[in-house]
């Protein structure tokens, strides 16, 4: 039996990279000079926390970041932009978390996809990630474009592939 893993993972190193050519960027823009906003990565639990004066500016480093993800190849769709939060004086904070692995919800809208298809595969949740299973490679390769056109707001990669 053929088979293959739907993940959905960030390099660490690469988004580090992004992070840190976004961060050049911010501060060597004429807007940006004489302003308190810095941008921390945390590398073990995948979260970026986002200290800047104004929204707007906080607006301006959100999409600085995204297109330097964009640049790296990744997703920027894996960002998960959570609630402002108020520090002190006139600043505002904003945790970003990257999104790691498939949820639940997402999990079993891709296999409904999946089983909405017709394909002769068969797809079960594996912690998180999802692995598909067929007799044969044509089927594989017919769900890998199915999840590819497919509207889901995660990035998916297609690893372990057995023949």
């Amino acid at each position: 039996m053929a088979s293959f893993d739907i993940v959905s993972k960030i390099d660490a190193q690469t988004l580090d990279n992004a992070i840190n050519s976004a961060r050049k960027e911010i501060f060597g823009r004429f807007d940006f000079k004489g302003t308190k906003s810095t941008i921390d990565l945390d590398k073990k639990n995948y979260a970026l926390t986002i200290v800047t004066e104004d929204e707007m500016r906080l607006d301006s480093i959100i999409d600085i970041i995204r297109t330097r993800m964009m640049k790296q190849n990744l997703d920027p769709r894996c960002i998960d932009e959570g609630k402002e939060h108020y520090a002190s004086g006139n600043m505002v904070r904003k945790d970003v978390k990257v999104r790691q692995g498939i949820d639940k919800d997402t999990a079993r809208e891709l296999i409904k996809a999946i089983k909405d298809s017709k394909l002769k595969v068969t797809a079960q949740v594996m912690d998180d990630q999802v692995r598909v299973t067929a007799k044969k490679i044509d089927d594989l390769q017919a769900v890998i474009a199915l999840v590819r056109r497919g509207e889901f707001d995660l990035p998916f990669q297609f690893t372990n592939m057995k023949a």
